[in-house]
């Protein structure tokens, strides 16, 4: 590989120049340099914060361009990536280390191994790549994955790695196009057969005792921990976002902003880049690490961004088994033996493991999903878990499909045409003034009439309270069945979609699509798509109160939804802390007892709170007292007994409300928040900033936000120090974009990716846009010609495979 460095030099002179001649939003094809023209490469143009701006011929190339950028940026996560879908994490790292959360909920390298190890041993991924789109991945996507891998490897040969994570580590090797294609499929199935690698890897036939027969899984707790699996409100992975049609918006054009929740560390950050292939592809957007297509971004004509739907993306079959024989089950009374898949690991200074897991005509036998939800294999009864997901590689496709669009229209075209996204929902807006929600996924096709025909004595117990359909795998008149507009059998077309046109505004916070707009509240969806008329997250209630205003203020433009985005509002602020400073301030002799038994005196608490300006900026005082409170009371408290007026489905944006200070629990959760920030080094009406905070290269940045439970649009959740407070985001806001148009072919788009481009400490775009972030100033998006040309740090790289 050939690389050519130079600010404005050499073959960028000749670029830039040919460039400068067309007119705006046109772009130039790279020159082919070199002998013969041999070989992949990309012109790659950097603009401030690192951000590239990828120019190549065709897919291959540009495939080539984005893995050689995201490797200069992020090798050691993309490296550490791969070692887990190899099903390789006991040999490097130990098996009973944890893998981490990117790819699976596995909690021990072994798991993950052993489940990753027996896709490859499938052929798993290699089947879904041999089938023709559209039930599998089409060429073009299939060309990208080449190009990624073949741009990681040449970035590997011709640099030297300066990230400490893994400068000389024997894990980080060169990959493949299935590598590519297998990190794909990890993160398709993060929602079904991911969240229960645990019980699918651990999945034990009842020994020959008998002491498993009577073991059977209690319905009412099951139903409950189902509940809070798939709930939003402790998920690492959230996100807001809201579309205004133009009879909002100051020019009649359509608004976007986009503000994810996703982790701040490891495999499932967000990424930037600008893909162009001349007269046939340029869109700008953030991609998940090792994605070779923008995931969530904008183009000339319109913008979309995801958020985590509600629809449950997994359904369990409930096997009745042969009374002499617990690894063979009974369809319609005929015997089905089980698939054994017998997986061998090597692990690090050990011997290799060896284990087998049970495979059904439904997918694998699993005993739990995750340790709160346990599912007994007894001497009769054993649970099979269908994820529809498992046989959908189509999401680069759907999002390939986005970047090409020229309208709202073509968003739902893309959606119809491929079915490829997992567990998001899509909104969009676009220049001609269109707004859109809808929650098109992959899901298993259960309806509400399947569920009460088929469900279990289990199923029917979960499904209402969950979503998590329990079906009788006895009975072949159980079946999924199929739409006529699904690509693949067992899943809903995308006529059963909840989806939502042209409303002043559609958001989502979440929550289902009941209330994607207030005046407007989608019906008819069944069971496992969300639920409907049930009270929404305090965050929903926010920004629906929020977005509803701006809508009928109109007029609107993109500095509005910036300012929207850090308005930092405390929805739960509103509700209840002028009652709790009241009902503070009323406590006898000002103190309360805390957990342990001891008084606390809560009377400058009590003025703190009164003083607060309701707002998690970084300079509030007052805000972090009301934040440990809050945590407290709402785990302590259960939300029925919190307020004194109930949810109505009447009024589903400003109930429940008024807070009952009466509740047992309360006066317990003020002393404590006190004492915890006395025993943290603060003061109680400390700036927010100076006990939330981040460290990067020694450098204390303030961050500003809060927790789910305020029902902050600024999500941050934090992770606590009992001597300094919060010293490390986990997970919250992170690819932030504000779209808009103008009269003319360029987007007027703001971003800022919070953590920023690289994870190495040693690179200069390792905190730079965190500090922005910090300050609550964005980034303005290059996005035609002339705006990347413009820029004052424009560094143009021109990247080759060497032969």
């Amino acid at each position: 590989m050939r690389i050519r460095t130079r600010r404005l030099a050499a073959a960028g002179v000749t670029l830039l120049t040919a460039a400068a001649l067309l007119p705006a939003g046109a772009v130039a094809a790279p020159r082919d340099t070199g002998p013969s023209g041999g070989g992949l490469h990309a012109t790659v143009r950097y603009t401030q914060y690192g951000i590239p701006h990828i120019l190549a011929k065709d897919y291959t190339n540009l495939g080539f361009g984005t893995g050689w950028a995201q490797a200069a940026d992020q090798v050691c996560t993309l490296a550490d990536g791969y070692v887990t879908v190899r099903g390789e994490r006991s040999r490097y790292f130990g098996p009973d280390a944890a893998p981490g959360s990117a790819l699976s909920s596995a909690s021990t390298n072994l798991g993950s191994d052993l489940y990753f190890r027996g896709v490859r041993e499938a052929g798993t991924v290699e089947k879904l790549l041999r089938q023709p789109a559209p039930a599998g991945p089409g060429r073009q996507v299939k060309e990208l994955m080449r190009g990624f891998a073949a741009g990681y490897n040449a970035w590997l040969r011709q640099n030297r790695i300066t990230d400490p994570a893994c400068a000389k580590a024997a894990w980080v090797r060169p990959i493949t196009a299935l590598d590519v294609a297998r990190q794909g499929f990890a993160v398709q199935v993060l929602g079904g057969q991911g969240r229960g690698i645990d019980g699918i890897t651990g999945a034990r036939p009842p020994g020959a005792t008998g002491k498993e027969r009577g073991r059977t899984a209690d319905p009412h707790r099951t139903a409950r921990a189902a509940r809070e699996l798939f709930s939003a409100q402790d998920a690492d992975m959230g996100s807001n976002a809201v579309a205004f049609h133009g009879r909002t918006t100051a020019n009649g054009k359509g608004l976007l902003l986009g503000n994810p929740h996703y982790p701040w560390q490891g495999g499932r950050r967000f990424w930037q880049s600008q893909q162009t292939i001349p007269g046939e592809l340029n869109v700008s957007g953030a991609s998940l690490l090792g994605t070779s297509v923008v995931n969530i971004g904008f183009n000339g004509d319109v913008a979309w961004s995801h958020t985590v739907a509600t629809g449950v993306t997994l359904n369990l079959h409930q096997l009745t088994l042969d009374p002499a024989d617990p690894t063979t089950y009974l369809v319609d009374g005929t015997p089905h033996k089980m698939t054994r898949r017998t997986v061998t690991v090597p692990v690090k200074d050990g011997a290799p493991v060896t284990r087998t897991q049970w495979w059904t005509r439904y997918g694998p036998v699993v005993t739990g999903l995750g340790p709160q939800l346990p599912l007994p294999w007894s001497a009769t009864t054993a649970y099979a878990l269908n994820d529809p997901n498992a046989m959908n590689l189509r999401g680069s496709d759907t999002n390939l499909g986005f970047g090409k669009a020229r309208s709202t229209a073509g968003v739902l075209k893309a959606l119809r045409d491929t079915q490829g996204l997992p567990w998001v929902n899509t909104i969009a807006a676009d220049r001609h003034g269109h707004s859109l929600l809808t929650q098109s996924q992959v899901l298993p096709r259960i309806t509400d009439d399947l569920a009460e025909r088929c469900g279990t004595a289990l199923g029917k117990v979960t499904y209402p309270a969950s979503g998590v359909a329990v079906l009788d795998g006895s009975r072949s008149a159980c079946a999924l069945g199929s739409d006529k507009d699904a690509v693949q059998p067992g899943i809903f077309g995308p006529s059963r979609m909840p989806t939502l046109k042209d409303a002043p505004y559609v958001e989502n916070s979440n929550d289902s699509a009941w209330l994607t707009n207030a005046d407007r509240p989608i019906t008819g969806y069944e069971r496992i798509f969300g639920t409907i008329g049930t009270r929404r997250s305090l965050r929903t209630r926010g920004a629906i109160e929020d977005v509803a205003a701006m809508a009928e203020k109109g007029r609107l433009t993109v500095a509005d939804l910036q300012r929207q985005q850090f308005a930092n509002r405390v929805p739960a602020a509103d509700l209840a802390a002028d009652d709790t400073a009241k009902a503070c301030a009323a406590l006898p002799g000002g103190t309360a007892t805390g957990s342990d038994g001891k008084a606390v005196d809560v009377r400058e608490a009590c003025k703190v709170l009164a003083r607060w300006d309701h707002r998690m900026d970084t300079g509030s005082r007052g805000a972090l007292l009301f934040d440990r409170f809050w945590r407290r009371l709402t785990a302590a408290v259960p939300s029925e007994r919190l307020w004194k007026v109930p949810f109505s489905a009447a009024d589903p944006v400003r109930t429940p409300n008024t807070l009952d200070t009466s509740a047992p629990g309360f006066a317990t959760a003020l002393a404590d928040a006190v004492t915890e920030l006395e025993a943290a080094g603060s003061a109680l009406d400390a700036p927010l900033g100076e006990h939330q905070y981040v460290v990067r290269n020694g450098k204390r940045l303030p961050v500003h936000g809060g927790t789910e439970s305020l029902g902050v649009w600024n999500k941050i959740e934090a992770t606590w120090d009992a001597k300094a407070g919060y010293t490390e985001v986990a997970h919250g806001s992170s690819h932030i974009q504000a779209v808009g148009w103008g009269e003319g072919r360029c987007p007027k788009a703001r971003t800022l990716l919070t953590y920023s481009q690289s994870s190495n400490p040693n690179s200069p775009h390792y905190s730079d846009q965190t500090r922005l972030y910090a300050k609550e100033r964005w980034v303005t998006s290059r996005f035609c010609e002339k705006d990347i040309h413009g820029d004052p740090a424009l560094k143009v790289v021109r990247v080759r495979e060497r032969r």
